[in-house]
């Protein structure tokens, strides 16, 4: 049966319990004898359609549908009117109000399930299409189209956002003594709920970077900055996240990091990988979270490789994820190759049954090249792909 649910408006005792009867075999159904109880039950639970009757005591159906218009949370709920055939009055006037489907009594009852389908379908299909750009245009905003581009080193991303998946995010901030500020976050949760928080936090991050540019930026510092946020703001409240906070010295040739419960990163050498063990406890869950930094060395022909869960959990074959040991081996394989995010990306959904990814996707990769005078950078994000070499 629908989940979703029908609000039946009937002062008609009799009619009201066989509407109710009759569309409970298809969705759930709520009754009222008028519109001032139905503007009760919907205070309690929102329908997702209204069949409601003209001429009922206390509040009409005019009044009601007039009531639901001036709230933004009501205003957008279908309503069909159950007017007499004569009444002609009674159209006109529901036309006006903006209501979206008359049913004439007396009326067949086959007809008026076909019809409160119908809208209902057209609904959903609106809804897929609006959740769908909202969480496109969410996605974009939470991704850079450029990356830094630095002599020694090759840059990499390929980013993916899934229509179910949740909130993943990638920032970067070049510092006034050559270093970069750079930020990898997975925010837990699907759809578009997700992407949503993802984008505060990131806003989030940004600010608190900002306000403390003046400051050596300490990823462990800042780490405890942005948790106390996130358990103390009450619109990311129960909100967790997983976190990367990176300070990449290109001059020092090191990666100063802090890691919050975030995907472990990968340091490839010569075609041999080998994971970054220390981690700490995701975002969110405690005020008395503690968050350490340490700081790799970057030898020429080597890469630093990041990713979030969508990579990590993507099912294999055989059902089990691809996994830590089988991103290592993928990279190890994508490593002289180019650009390696889109070898390691395809190798990846090569391994699963699926022919997308099931969650947003995110692949980080930083190289420091045998040749300091050599720079590239390829940023695959979400149909924008720009690539710069030299």
């Amino acid at each position: 049966m629908d989940e979703r649910l029908i609000l039946v408006v009937e002062d008609d005792a009799t009619l009201r319990e066989l509407l109710s009867y009759r569309l409970e075999a298809h969705c759930e159904v709520a009754t009222a004898v008028d519109g001032v109880d139905a503007l009760e039950k919907i205070e309690e639970r929102r329908p997702d359609l209204i069949v409601s009757d003209v001429m009922m005591p206390r509040m009409d159906g005019f009044t009601l549908l007039q009531e639901l218009q001036e709230r933004k949370e009501t205003r957008a709920i279908p309503f069909i009117f159950l007017t007499a055939r004569t009444d002609e009055d009674a159209r006109l006037t529901g036309m006006r109000l903006g209501v979206d489907d008359f049913i004439t009594k007396p009326f067949d009852m086959k007809q008026l399930i076909s019809r409160t389908k119908r809208l209902l379908e057209r609904v959903e299909v609106f809804s897929n299409r609006l959740d769908t750009q909202l969480g496109h245009d969410f996605s974009q905003r939470l991704m850079p189209t450029t990356l830094p581009e630095v002599p020694a080193y090759e840059l990499f991303v390929r980013y993916e956002p899934s229509q179910q998946g949740g909130g993943d995010l990638l920032d970067w901030h070049a510092l006034d003594d050559g270093r970069f500020f750079v930020a990898l976050g997975d925010v837990m949760g699907k759809g578009l709920q997700a992407k949503f928080y993802a984008y505060s936090f990131l806003s989030y991050v940004r600010a608190s970077l900002r306000a403390r540019l003046s400051d050596t930026p300490r990823p462990a510092s800042m780490m405890a900055h942005i948790n106390t946020l996130l358990l103390s703001d009450q619109v990311l409240t129960d909100t967790f996240a997983s976190f990367l906070l990176l300070v990449w010295d290109p001059d020092a040739h090191t990666l100063t990091f802090s890691n919050a419960g975030h995907c472990r990163p990968l340091i490839v050498e010569d075609g041999t990988a080998r994971l970054v063990e220390e981690s700490d406890l995701i975002l969110g869950i405690t005020p008395d979270a503690t968050f350490e930094q340490h700081t790799l060395e970057l030898s020429r022909n080597t890469a630093f490789l990041a990713y979030t869960d969508g990579l990590l959990e993507q099912p294999t074959a055989d059902g089990s994820p691809l996994g830590e040991e089988g991103i290592r081996t993928l990279a190890e394989a994508a490593f002289s190759t180019h650009p390696p995010v889109d070898t390691l990306w395809n190798a990846g959904l090569d391994a699963s049954p699926a022919d997308t990814y099931n969650d947003d996707t995110l692949i980080f990769w930083l190289k420091r090249t045998a040749d300091p005078s050599s720079a590239r950078t390829h940023v695959s994000i979400s149909n924008v792909d720009s690539e710069e070499p030299s």
